[in-house]
């Protein structure tokens, strides 16, 4: 990068500067101390070899002022020293280690290997959590019916789902298996990327009581626009943004049947020495879903009380391993879909606390129907009526089967393969669907050719 070197024109529209973190002009201005920033520095030197002010301002998501600053107390030191011009104008200066400077950084990483941005400290991010907080968003009818126009769910059930996200508070799905309770948590995440404010600054780290948290997390936060890139010449024109946090969409953090206790806790690597944060604080300003609830392996009341705190003052606590507690805010709308009876998972001073449930239902036969024709026309299988009325007549009824949501995709995914197998076109005659239906429930039917298959 040469001196005249500006911030990256993003793909996207930028945030708007009045609601992004400003950009340090001190280390004072950073809210970290001296020393850490100096550690900081040292380790990513060490690692690199070689770096200008404008590489290492690129790393450690820092502008010119701050790295001037950090190089010129490195020098002071006898830490590091110049080996010469960076760039053809003769502004930026190359900078290696001395011998005592590896000697520090050998000392600093015996302490914590975390290379990479700058964190920033606790409390500049509970103000900016504050300062975007899911639940000032507004969700309105037409958002939910976009999110929602590839399900086909009963008018109710739709106004329910937007009351609750407008709420911004917990949300309880529940009802049989297999009728799109994760489907409709997924479309939830949806309408957040719809609507005004979907947007968030998330950043790559925290500092708190001297360890580092590691927060960014490129699975679950997607940027908006190309990351940000600091101009570190002293010619630039004023850098107003922290490129310390990055404009990304509200997140939507997933856990199911492995979701275990600890891992609601800080995760301390101890080669690495620096930690990450569990998936409820990276979801931080958005959703997180807790699918399959009641099938982890610790049990439901125990994974429950965990969350009465957070869900009643949004705020949890975490423990460093050097034992200290330190609050950080929550602020997230937490999903329970489950496919037990909630009053089996919860007493009635937990279920109190989630505001939000919703019972996701059995389809009623004229839903199927429609279900079934939404997949026909997505797998390009033709559709017919009568066929459907045959499997609910000679299937459903006969074996006093219940509908589910999923059946439809699920059986025209056994046509395809059938289709696939016997190299025909993929219809519902009666004897493919029997053949679906035999390989895809508990019956026995009377197709022959799937008794020949079976033979």
């Amino acid at each position: 990068m040469d001196a005249s070197t500006q911030l990256m024109t993003p793909s996207a529209p930028a945030p708007p500067l009045r609601a992004a973190p400003k950009a340090p002009g001190s280390i004072k201005e950073t809210g970290l101390t001296e020393e850490l920033l100096v550690q900081l520095l040292v380790k990513t030197l060490f690692s690199a070899g070689e770096l200008t002010e404008a590489t290492a301002g690129e790393l450690l998501k820092l502008p010119y002022a701050v790295m001037r600053e950090l190089f010129g107390i490195l020098q002071r030191e006898k830490l590091c020293e110049v080996k010469g011009h960076g760039e053809p104008l003769g502004v930026l200066y190359r900078y290696v280690l001395t011998e005592r400077g590896r000697q520090r950084a050998h000392q600093y990483l015996d302490v914590s290997r975390y290379v990479g941005p700058a964190p920033v400290p606790l409390d500049q991010y509970t103000t900016m959590i504050q300062r975007q907080p899911v639940r000032d968003l507004r969700i309105d009818r037409e958002t939910v019916l976009e999110a929602t126009t590839h399900l086909v769910l009963p008018p109710q059930t739709i106004e329910q789902i937007g009351e609750a996200v407008n709420s911004g508070w917990a949300i309880f799905l529940y009802g049989p298996p297999g009728n799109g309770k994760t489907v409709i948590a997924e479309s939830i995440g949806q309408m957040l990327a719809r609507v005004g404010g979907s947007e968030i600054f998330v950043p790559y780290a925290l500092e708190v009581d001297g360890q580092i948290i590691q927060v960014f997390d490129p699975v679950s936060h997607q940027l908006v626009g190309a990351p940000v890139q600091v101009s570190t010449s002293f010619l630039e024109i004023k850098v107003e943004r922290d490129a310390r946090w990055e404009w990304c969409k509200r997140p939507m953090e997933f856990a199911g049947g492995e979701l275990t206790m600890t891992m609601l806790d800080l995760s301390f690597n101890p080669i690495a020495k620096y930690y990450k944060a569990p998936p409820h604080i990276k979801a931080n300003g958005g959703i997180f879903l807790i699918d399959d609830f009641g099938r982890q392996l610790v049990r439901p009341r125990d994974l429950l009380n965990r969350w009465i705190v957070p869900l009643e003052k949004r705020v949890d606590y975490l423990t460093l391993h050097t034992g200290k507690v330190f609050q950080i805010p929550f602020d997230t709308i937490v999903i329970f879909a489950t496919n037990l009876e909630p009053q089996k998972l919860a007493d009635e001073a937990f279920l109190r606390r989630i505001r939000n449930k919703i019972y996701i239902g059995d389809p009623s036969p004229e839903a199927y129907h429609r279900i079934f024709e939404h997949v026909c026309r997505q797998t390009g299988v033709p559709y017919d009526p009568r066929a459907v009325d045959y499997l609910l007549r000679e299937i459903y009824g006969k074996y006093r089967l219940n509908l589910r949501s999923c059946h439809p995709r699920d059986l025209i995914d056994q046509v395809l393969s059938i289709a696939k197998f016997t190299g025909v076109p993929p219809t519902l005659d009666k004897s493919m669907l029997d053949r679906a239906c035999h390989n895809y429930f508990f019956i026995e039917t009377s197709s022959e050719p799937a008794s020949n298959m079976l033979g």
